[in-house]
């Protein structure tokens, strides 16, 4: 039995499966991870961007913070891939249960996934920080400097910068699903983001499989290792009901 049949009978034999997802994910729709060799880490900005993407940058040099963010973070054009459209698809056939994803795109919910996670919240949600008013990620990159309110307030992306803690609320649920789950894939991420890759630690079944194009510290303690993109790997599979 190869890995792809592996996974297949895995799935087949699961009832409450949750998917957790990194940068991986979305890379094959085009959208840049950050650990890469073409990845963010690796472009040339006066500053590096994990100083950009901090809570204290973004308090003290905003016309610079939206320099980076219109420029890398706001990939409007980018479409759903396999992984995301096989992920819907499992959902919708009761298989799969939630998606935590560690990504800020919204792409798991243009596919069409219903329960989805978002640890470090999402580009597509932006607020005045004096009304809270509510603006679309399209708003943002129309604008130049740092977007205003009609209010006058400035405007903050929704999403969990370097500094700031995650949302207890979403972190609770993530858990919770972490935690009920007959199977757990953990796919496209390098794990070493915390404390999203300490979640993975509240499952306690004995179907873990984790695919990754690059190996992983808790390859170990998976039941099933698959190396590959993973939109490329899921497109493999059928979705039963």
């Amino acid at each position: 039995m190869n890995e792809i049949e592996k996974l297949q009978k895995m799935i087949d034999e699961s009832s409450s499966i949750v998917f957790f997802g990194g940068a991986g994910v979305s890379t094959e729709s085009g959208i840049p991870d950050f650990r890469s060799v073409d990845g963010l880490y690796h472009q040339k900005y006066d500053y590096p961007p994990e100083t950009i993407l901090s809570h204290t940058f973004y308090r003290n040099k905003p016309e610079e913070f939206y320099k980076l963010y219109r420029d890398k973070m706001l990939c409007l054009d980018a479409k759903p891939n396999a992984a995301h459209l096989k992920l819907a698809e499992l959902e919708a056939a009761g298989k799969l249960k939630a998606v935590i994803t560690q990504n800020i795109d919204g792409l798991h919910q243009a596919a069409g996934s219903k329960c989805v996670y978002e640890l470090h919240g999402s580009v597509l949600r932006n607020y005045c920080e004096e009304c809270g008013k509510f603006y679309d990620a399209r708003y943002i990159l129309d604008t130049e400097g740092v977007p205003k309110c009609s209010c006058g307030g400035p405007l903050k992306p929704d999403v969990v910068l370097y500094e700031e803690g995650l949302d207890n609320q979403v972190l609770n649920g993530a858990i919770r699903a972490i935690s009920q789950a007959d199977m757990l894939i953990i796919g496209g991420t390098s794990l070493v983001v915390y404390p999203a890759a300490g979640l993975i630690d509240y499952y306690s079944g004995s179907k873990l499989v984790l695919i990754n194009k690059a190996p992983t510290s808790r390859d170990n303690m998976a039941d099933l290792v698959i190396s590959g993109p993973i939109g490329e790997i899921l497109s493999q599979i059928e979705v039963h009901a």
